[in-house]
């Protein structure tokens, strides 16, 4: 008799803690615009694997690269609405939105990864505000390689841009359209290739990355190594969703993401050269841009910048002094 009560016993025991939730899982989608391949889908991937290993599982990041679950225009709505809890945007796609997101998007105005990163130290400060106003939080940035101008047609001057098809991924890049009398054509990443092979445009101004992700090789073969500016992902969080994870989960997010911001950054620096090296092989002809369409495109830069500070104020002032003095 004893021993059916204790069985029975250890039989309502184990019944009982099998009952029990098992350790809550904490789920996050991160949509990013950019194939698998590319570095900063690269980086990403890592930076979810430290977050699910450092949390101890309790936080799963799935990742949904080359607008899988939103478009490029679409994710940093989706983040803010929590409809994705983190997302990577490119800065300066919201430049209409507000002038600061388009700082690092002004031609010449921070041309080398040096520069770059002394912009973005500038400017942290006021992103972080901007984005906590909106019910978002900056957890890291990452540069593409410096921008260069792909055309089917060879370029000796800014005049020779006149009635180009050119791709406008941003405020920016539809301006200098507007400024050098080429024609705009909205043109997100993953839709190039298709672009390009369909006539839809013949010209952009991008990284070497994109081109080669791009296979831009397939139907340009010639590119203008400007190095005009190094425009910046940011990897962004709803601020709720964030402020429901544990302090470890917090902490752990927050390690992960210094983690993939020193990475993502040397990891630029070093693709760089690889992908003009790739285009190279793959038939296009790598040359540096005549003194004449540089000191075209300076002008475009300079006007851009004049009218960014017009735009921005007191505000915008304080970040270019600070960038300046560093």
């Amino acid at each position: 008799m004893k021993r059916s009560a204790a069985l029975a016993a250890a039989i309502g025991l184990a019944t009982a803690l099998s009952a029990l939730p098992a350790a809550a899982q904490t789920k996050w989608d991160l949509p990013s615009a950019y194939p698998a391949n590319n570095f900063h889908t690269e980086n990403l991937q890592q930076f979810a694997s430290d977050v699910e290993k450092g949390s101890g599982g309790k936080l799963k990041i799935q990742l949904h690269p080359n607008a899988s679950l939103f478009k490029a225009p679409e994710i940093k709505r989706a983040v803010q609405g929590n409809q994705a809890q983190a997302g990577e945007i490119l800065l300066v796609n919201y430049e209409n939105e507000d002038a600061l997101y388009g700082l690092d998007g002004i031609p010449f105005l921070a041309t080398s990864y040096k520069d770059s990163l002394k912009l973005y130290k500038a400017s942290r400060k006021a992103l972080e505000e901007k984005l906590g106003k909106q019910g978002l939080m900056l957890l890291y940035t990452v540069p593409w390689p410096p921008q260069g101008i792909y055309s089917k047609k060879p370029l000796a001057s800014g005049a020779d841009m006149k009635g180009l098809k050119w791709r406008a991924y941003s405020p920016a890049t539809a301006k200098i359209a507007e400024l050098v009398g080429a024609q705009p054509v909205t043109v997100q990443a993953a839709e190039v290739s298709q672009a390009l092979a369909t006539g839809v445009m013949d010209s952009m101004m991008t990284s070497g990355a994109t081109g080669f992700d791009s296979k831009t090789y397939e139907h340009i073969k010639n590119y203008y190594d400007t190095q005009a500016w190094l425009p910046k992902n940011a990897i962004i969080v709803n601020k709720a969703a964030f402020q429901k994870l544990d302090k470890h989960q917090q902490a752990t997010l927050f390690k992960a993401a210094a983690d993939a911001e020193a990475r993502g950054w040397k990891l630029s620096e070093e693709k760089n050269g690889w992908y003009l090296d790739q285009l190279k092989q793959k038939g296009m002809t790598i040359a540096k841009p005549s003194e004449q369409l540089t000191a075209d495109l300076r002008k475009v830069g300079n006007y851009m910048l004049a009218e960014w500070l017009r735009k921005t104020g007191d505000d915008g002032r304080k970040v270019i002094d600070a960038y300046r003095a560093m």
